[in-house]
């Protein structure tokens, strides 16, 4: 493990038993070696846990703000973490979970595996599903109805008739919770609903969707995230369409860019920050065989914005 981790045994022994005299990015290096050679690392003496965290895509703003949340309350119990970058790659995806699995738990973040794959993998492994559903497994929802809805009406309020859907990652729970949700909305109001193929959740995959987005007729883009929506933004933008005077735009997340772009993106905010915290403890909870009872979905909500606006007649 030492040679591994590049540093002398005295130094991986430090990472276990005196953590504190190490810096972090030469712990996180030996933590990480001994989760690739199954070394285990839980120290019975002072209830320190080491967990794996498996994310779809670390550049996206999303992830960055969950991990954020993860590590500080993980800090609190002077528990520590390792990170998995799956890169919307299902064979990596499957990979890193079976080398989390020789950790003490893990958290897996809007896994894009099957529901069946990823039971097969986790095993007895203690585990806490953030942003998925999956029977069997303990999880942490947000909200997919209150806010999407919300969105609906508010664009339903200004005139809209005819919105589209920019899709996200195909396999992605979230992406098809969100669309059902907004289909029963649009078909609640009245309203012509248009689904537009699936894309990365990206601002590239926003720029992919403008010109389909365009040629549907639609004069207001719901996107799956926040910078799809962005991306759909600068896409019309190129086609010699402006927002939200020719298209109006909403996002889902609420990042901080949401509210720093011009115009201001209205967007569906999501409790990133609180589902990652309580993911820790969830997790905790699982590994010291606490049972656990049914975790309501935390809240969404609409953020009004000027990227909405009536469409031109």
């Amino acid at each position: 493990m030492a040679r591994l981790a590049g540093v002398s045994i005295a130094t991986a022994s430090r990472a276990f038993g005196e953590p504190d005299r190490l810096a972090p990015t030469t712990r996180e290096r030996v933590l990480e070696a001994a989760a690739e050679l199954g070394y285990a690392t839980t120290q019975a003496s002072t209830g320190t846990r080491t967990f794996g965290v498996v994310v779809p895509d670390v550049a996206n703003p999303v992830y960055g703000m969950l991990l954020k949340a993860i590590q500080g309350q993980a800090w609190h119990g002077r528990h520590r973490i390792v990170l998995f970058d799956a890169d919307e790659d299902r064979r990596r995806e499957h990979e890193q979970i079976e080398q989390a699995r020789k950790l003490d738990g893990m958290l897996l973040c809007s896994p894009r595996l099957p529901d069946a794959d990823v039971l097969d993998l986790v095993r007895d492994t203690p585990v806490v599903v953030v942003n998925r559903q999956i029977d069997g497994i303990a999880c942490v929802l947000m909200d997919t109805e209150h806010g999407p809805a919300q969105a609906i009406e508010h664009l339903v309020a200004l005139g809209h008739d005819h919105i589209a859907y920019a899709s996200g990652p195909r396999g992605s729970w979230a992406d098809a919770r969100r669309f059902e949700t907004i289909a029963a909305a649009c078909e609640r109001h009245g309203t012509r609903l248009t689904r537009l193929s699936h894309q990365a959740a990206s601002i590239q995959g926003g720029r992919a969707a403008a010109a389909l987005a365009a040629a549907s007729g639609a004069t207001a883009v719901i996107a799956y995230n926040d910078l799809v929506a962005l991306g759909v933004e600068a896409g019309m933008s190129e086609l010699g369409k402006h927002c939200p005077s020719d298209i109006s735009i909403v996002g889902i997340d609420d990042i901080d860019l949401a509210g720093a772009v011009t115009p201001g993106l209205t967007t569906v905010r999501m409790p990133i920050e609180r589902c990652g915290a309580l993911a820790v403890d969830l997790l905790l909870q699982t590994i010291s065989g606490t049972e656990l009872g049914d975790i309501p979905p935390l809240a969404s909500e609409l953020i009004v914005r000027a990227s909405t606006a009536a469409p031109r007649r």
